[in-house]
């Protein structure tokens, strides 16, 4: 198996082209959360499976496409689709494309995901700010021999996500009169949903809200010295004493519906870095 440098040397040369792009910024877009991209102005638009060593997108309202072009001033390259543990990738299958992002020159990485609503004060729709994580998946991006050229044995999680970005962010929604909640997000590995015991202990455990997805960047991303911003869509309520079934379908349409919010938040974050 190729190491992350015989990787990074072939996919490199694939990205350089089709594309002179040096973006700032990295964008990840969740489930049903892929209409920031219609808000860049377009060079040059990918697709993961003519990129060497990308995974493929296997999960409903994942386009799977690499998109670099300009939003709010700055030169930003966007992962329209993400991947997931579920899906059998490993985790440094899922983290690739963050190492990429930072060899191509990026220095913030603006991350979102779908997740379930565990703090009875959120609704349907609601938008949250990760202030912090809780990391349940049961493995970790880091996880071997250490390659100290991108980035420390022990790299510190004190701050994972940005305080900056997370205050400037809030000021954008109140600017706006966008309801913002700000919290911690648990993952897990999914692709199941949870059970009503497993809420109430994610809950007694501190999470707000619950997804499948994100921490694995994160991670990778502050071992590199990338700046992480985090926000999350709240799709549906996980209350253990009222559960109701949920489906795909249903979440989608919630994403869809809070897009717009996430969509102005993320773009004027952009340009005001």
């Amino acid at each position: 198996m190729k190491n992350i440098h015989q990787q990074l040397a072939e996919t490199l040369p694939l990205i350089r082209s089709h594309t002179n792009a040096k973006p700032d910024i990295g964008i990840i877009l969740g489930t049903g959360l892929g209409a920031l991209a219609k808000e860049i102005q377009v060079e040059t638009t990918l697709e993961y499976g003519d990129i060497p060593h990308f995974p493929l997108s296997t999960v409903e309202a994942h386009a799977g496409k690499l998109i670099f072009g300009t939003l709010g001033g700055k030169s930003v390259v966007a992962m329209q689709g993400r991947f997931h543990y579920y899906e059998g990738y490993s985790m440094k299958q899922i983290t690739y494309p963050v190492r990429v992002m930072k060899e191509l020159g990026i220095h913030t990485i603006l991350i979102s995901n779908a997740c379930g609503g565990m703090n009875p004060v959120y609704s349907p729709g609601d938008l949250m700010i990760m202030e912090d994580h809780i990391n349940l998946i049961g493995d970790n991006p880091l996880i071997g021999q250490n390659d100290d050229d991108l980035g420390s044995r022990f790299p510190d999680m004190s701050e994972p996500y940005s305080r900056e970005l997370i205050n400037l962010a809030e000021g954008i929604a109140l600017e706006k009169g966008i309801k913002v909640q700000r919290g911690v997000y648990v993952a897990v590995a999914g692709p199941n949903l949870e059970t009503r015991a497993e809420y109430r202990f994610l809950r007694i455990i501190g999470a707000d809200v619950v997804g499948m997805s994100t921490i694995p960047e994160c991670i990778v991303a502050n071992h590199g010295g990338i700046r992480v911003f985090g926000m999350s869509v709240v799709t549906d309520e996980c209350f253990p004493e009222a559960l109701k079934p949920a489906n795909i379908e249903d979440i989608i349409e919630t994403a869809g519906k809070a897009e717009p919010n996430l969509t102005y938040i993320m773009k004027t974050l952009i340009k005001r870095l």
